[in-house]
């Protein structure tokens, strides 16, 4: 939520500072690759899914036990209706008319890879996920590469030409990110699921109390290569593509998420080393708020009102760039202290 919150303002700047090739690699880093490929900034979105899946075993373990089956549909149902129609005040709401309403998009895609990941998660035991996960990965790819476009054919990943596209095109109502289709398109919805099933898979470990806590961060590392190894190599033949949500990039970002889910509950929870962590807390327990707050208040305009004017031009006369960087990470920090205010006064924005 950190990077989601600051990282657009904070991309730029760092492209546009003095420093040679390691400065223009964080820079590139920190902007979403143009359609083949994977940049850091490509794996938040599928990060905060994972961990969704993760947070889905703790905290629907619980209410299966204390309500029971019905009971906990009746709260997943309400919701991932709650977080569908925020998505539709997210991009506009009423503000634009309803035939132009963007019916899809990141709050929307949360919404749907909960509802689904959360059902299976309570109706199906382990092995059943692991054939639920396997069939959405490898049924995506074989419509994705067999299913032939009307006018070009099958088996075709660029972009506007590729099957998960045509099918925005042609049955998606309202507006698109891209004209004719969009990053969180209809058919791409699938393999979304997966990516929230394996941070059940990561929850599960967790939760297993054969484990020691040593073993836990040991099995979450090596999955994690092992995912990230097999979404490589499927990489080869069917492209790591986030505005597709290809196959192979759900493995790769998975894998990565693995990895860092085991670095951090190695550090953290075996370690104990969790000072340094306690704004991240902050954010965590509002992440939905301050998604929302990002939304309608213009974080760039405050930071403008604290570090623009002369005082970024000065920063930017001493070393080019610099004075954007401050802006950025001002930026971050207002939203740090919103954060705060908010969990010291235990006010948290829940669904």
């Amino acid at each position: 939520m950190l990077w989601i919150a600051g990282a657009d303002a904070l991309g730029p700047a760092v492209r546009h500072m003095r420093g040679g090739r390691l400065t223009q690699f964080l820079g590139q880093q920190l902007k979403h690759e143009g359609w083949e490929g994977c940049h850091f900034y490509d794996l938040i979105f599928p990060l905060f899914v994972f961990m969704m899946g993760v947070s889905i075993t703790f905290s629907l373990g619980r209410l299966v036990a204390a309500q029971g089956r019905a009971g906990a549909v009746a709260r997943i149902f309400r919701r991932a209706l709650l977080m569908y129609v925020l998505g539709l005040f997210f991009y506009g709401g009423f503000s634009t008319p309803i035939d132009q309403f963007r019916l899809v998009g990141v709050l929307q895609r949360l919404a749907i890879c909960y509802f689904f990941a959360a059902l299976f998660f309570i109706y199906l035991k382990p092995r059943g996920l692991v054939a639920v996960c396997v069939a959405l990965l490898a049924g995506y790819w074989a419509m994705l590469t067999f299913a032939p476009v009307p006018g070009i054919g099958a088996g075709h990943f660029v972009e506007g030409q590729n099957f998960a596209n045509w099918v925005d095109k042609r049955f998606l109502p309202g507006r698109k990110w891209y004209g004719d289709h969009d990053p969180e398109g209809l058919l791409s919805n699938l393999p979304a699921i997966a990516s929230c099933l394996l941070g059940v898979f990561a929850g599960l470990v967790l939760r297993d109390g054969r484990r020691s806590e040593r073993q836990k961060a040991v099995a979450l590392a090596v999955g994690g290569a092992v995912l990230l190894a097999a979404g490589l190599l499927w990489g080869m033949q069917f492209p790591i593509i986030k505005k597709i949500w290809t196959s192979s990039y759900v493995l790769v970002a998975g894998g990565w998420s693995a990895l860092l889910l085991a670095a951090f509950y190695l550090v953290i929870d075996v370690w104990k080393v969790r000072t340094w962590a306690t704004p991240f807390v902050w954010i965590g327990t509002n992440a939905l708020t301050i998604y929302l707050i990002g939304n309608v208040v213009d974080f760039e305009q405050l930071s403008l009102r604290f570090a623009g004017g002369d005082v970024a031009a000065w920063l930017n006369a001493r070393w080019a760039g610099l004075g954007a960087l401050v802006l950025a990470l001002v930026g971050m920090g207002i939203c740090t202290a919103i954060c705060r205010f908010l969990y010291q006064r235990k006010i948290f924005l829940r669904l």
